[in-house]
């Protein structure tokens, strides 16, 4: 950041008093323009023993799959915009559940939650992010195609919980190092 989105002036890189973590300040109005995580909200969308998965129509990962998911809009509630997502994403309605998933990644200044979502009918088609959306079971998912870590963890642990019978809330991080699924 160059200029202040308020007044127009120079900004500074500097710790502001009263602060501990060096930031964007105006020295001429003195707003302090904090940068702070973005928040990805999605849904795993479940039909019977299937769930709904999207092939990106963008970068990045473009062609990979995925699991219907975006940045959070302001103004509307985790919930609201993992229904949004996957609404543009694959067209489909859900009835949105739990919170599923609470990854942390760092390394790229995000936060993603992924909520358990049922499908409510079977009207879905590609929305215009998506080349196309099919519903997977276990056996068929393309894990070698997954486009992020955080979706693979995500469906990892859904697959693993529901043989298991007991649903749990996941938490977790991901690093740069990590392989891709």
């Amino acid at each position: 950041m160059k200029f202040c989105s308020t007044c127009g002036a120079t900004v500074e890189f500097r710790v502001p008093q009263g602060d501990s973590l060096p930031r964007h300040v105006c020295g001429s109005c003195g707003d302090i323009h904090y940068q702070n995580p973005k928040i990805v909200v999605g849904a795993l969308p479940e039909w019977e023993d299937r769930i709904l998965l999207c092939r990106r129509a963008i970068e990045p990962r473009l062609g990979k799959w995925t699991l219907p998911a975006g940045f959070m809009e302001n103004a509307e509630s985790t919930a609201q915009g993992a229904a949004r997502e996957t609404l543009e994403e694959a067209c489909a309605r859900i009835e949105v559940g739990d919170i599923y998933t609470l990854i942390d990644v760092p390394h790229i200044n995000q936060v993603h939650i992924i909520y358990r979502a049922r499908l409510l009918d079977l009207d879905f088609r590609p929305g215009e992010e998506s080349l196309e959306v099919a519903l997977f079971r276990e056996a068929d998912i393309p894990w070698n195609e997954i486009a992020f870590r955080t979706i693979a963890m995500t469906m990892r642990h859904y697959f693993e919980d529901r043989r298991s019978g007991r649903w749990s809330f996941h938490t977790g991080i991901v690093t740069p190092d990590m392989p891709l699924p």
